[in-house]
């Protein structure tokens, strides 16, 4: 009788001991909403050499064997490194520039600057793809006190997983990720709410592990001072992109180019035995990227447009209408009088350095077409009473030329023919007609400063062209008003005078 109550005083005891001091653990879960990102999913690039000589430029892969068999997924600029398959360096401790990719057979490709050694044909040509890794999820039990987050990461089997060299095998489960050297300070922890999880008890010197042989990558991160709470945390876990981890290279046995290889992700909560709280595998899929590629010509478009009279351009009324290929001047009924004319040039390009448009006469206008003799502002032909030509303008006291200006506003004592600019869009005239600084400091004779004018350039004369609108970059449809200015002395000979000037759009590329 004595035994059977003693037995049953050790099994309520022992009912209440396990009841109330030894709680039972909550049963083991998943997060929620639990998800991984690649900062890049590009797959690495791993092939083999056939051929390529010191000095040479153009280098010949083995299209077997290696999980990438030919050129379509090396692009221009990629960089690439020439290694042993034992993996103890680039070659000549350089790295490449791919230049381009070529051959018929899909299987050559040049770089920059020239191979420095003669490659051997034992050797893998690599392209590292690597960036960042995030995390997130949800917490559906807290972390305690003393426990830990611990994600787990697929390495390629046989392989040394933290040299920074993209790995592969034969299939997706023997393959993986390359740790790339990352160290704790490229790891951060970050929760959604404060006080009940709040960052700062999150261990910021990460347990790197580098897998070895069949056994994977793992990263633990330690929570110590307080307990994180679940009340709808939401953790992210990011490995940042400098250096970042490795992305394998595809599987090296036949698979077809643009399918992904899924790679799956542990991530799991602790407690201070190690014991698993949650749970959840999430899943990344690098895949070949894809090379986005055309080829836009050099461009360059130029249009003259007729403009109309009673029009205000470079600050006066226009007298006539002109039209792309003319500028009609008619009969000027009076002498000593200023006639007013324009054209609009519009020019586009997608020169890199810009473009320049120059402006030329065949001559002056001549009587007929007769030959003018001699440039402004020398004599001859220019004499007043007996000349064949309407001369280019002097402008004023101090002449202008093709290449200077000069405030043209006395129509009796400087007759001829002469322009100025406007700027209708931008700012790609090169000179403008109210300007108040050089070529047009001079007023010539008077303070107005309404027609800064030059000459056209006379090629008959061995004038060198001017430049009228320039840009130093690419431009899309700038405009500028021409504007033609014209007057003749009272002695100016009847006749019908002519010349032919020519404008010349010039892109540099």
């Amino acid at each position: 009788m004595v035994l059977i109550f003693s037995l049953a005083i050790l099994f309520a005891v022992g009912a209440f001991i396990s009841k109330f001091i030894l709680p039972p653990l909550a049963d083991s879960a998943n997060f929620t909403n639990a998800t991984a990102s690649l900062g890049n999913s590009r797959f690495s690039y791993v092939a083999g050499v056939a051929s390529g000589t010191a000095g040479a430029s153009n280098v010949q892969i083995d299209t077997s064997g290696n999980p990438d068999k030919d050129v379509d997924h090396l692009f221009p600029s990629d960089t690439v490194c020439f290694a042993p398959s034992t993996l103890v360096g680039c070659r000549d401790n350089t790295a490449y520039s791919v230049a381009a990719t070529e051959g018929a057979d899909g299987d050559q490709f040049t770089v920059s600057p020239s191979l420095g050694t003669t490659l051997d044909s034992a050797d893998l040509v690599y392209a590292t793809a690597s960036g960042s890794l995030r995390l997130q999820f949800t917490l559906v039990n807290e972390v305690p006190d003393g426990g830990d987050l611990l994600v787990t990461i697929p390495m390629a089997n046989s392989a040394n997983g933290n040299d920074g060299f993209p790995d592969y095998a034969a299939t997706v489960a023997a393959s993986g990720f390359d740790l790339n050297g990352i160290a704790a300070a490229d790891i951060s922890t970050a929760t959604s709410t404060s006080g009940t999880c709040d960052n700062g008890h999150w261990s910021t010197t990460e347990t790197i592990s580098p897998g070895s042989g069949a056994t994977d990558h793992t990263i633990r991160i330690d929570r110590s001072g307080s307990a994180c709470q679940a009340n709808s945390t939401v953790i992210t876990i990011t490995i940042d992109s400098s250096p970042g981890i490795v992305n394998p290279a595809p599987i090296n046995t036949s698979r077809t180019q643009g399918v992904a290889d899924a790679y799956t992700i542990n991530v799991k909560s602790r407690d201070n035995t190690d014991a698993t709280i949650d749970s959840s595998n999430v899943m990344v899929a690098p895949v070949e990227a894809v090379l986005v590629s055309a080829t836009v010509s050099e461009t360059l478009a130029f249009t003259v447009t007729a403009d109309s009279a009673s029009a205000s351009r470079c600050g006066q009324t226009t007298d006539v209408a002109t039209t792309a290929t003319a500028v009609p001047w008619g009969t000027l009924a009076s002498s000593n009088t200023f006639y007013e004319a324009s054209q609009i040039l519009t020019l586009s390009t997608n020169a890199n350095s810009g473009y320049d448009v120059y402006i030329e006469e065949n001559d002056q206008m001549g009587k007929d077409g007769t030959a003018c003799t001699g440039v402004a502002p020398s004599a001859g032909h220019y004499t007043f009473g007996s000349a064949t030509c309407i001369r280019d303008s002097l402008c004023g006291s101090t002449p202008c030329t093709e290449s200077d200006g000069y405030y043209w506003t006395n129509a009796t004592n400087y007759p001829g023919l002469g322009i100025s600019l406007e700027n209708l869009d931008g700012t790609d005239a090169k000179w403008l007609y109210d300007s108040t600084s050089e070529p047009c400091t001079n007023t010539g004779g008077g303070t107005s400063t309404n027609f800064c004018a030059r000459q056209i350039a006379d090629i008959a004369g061995s004038e060198t062209r001017a430049s009228i609108m320039a840009n130093v970059g690419s431009v899309n449809s700038k405009d500028i008003y021409v504007c033609y200015r014209i007057s003749v002395t009272g002695t100016q000979p009847a006749g019908y005078y002519y010349n032919k000037v020519r404008y010349t759009a010039v892109p540099k590329f």
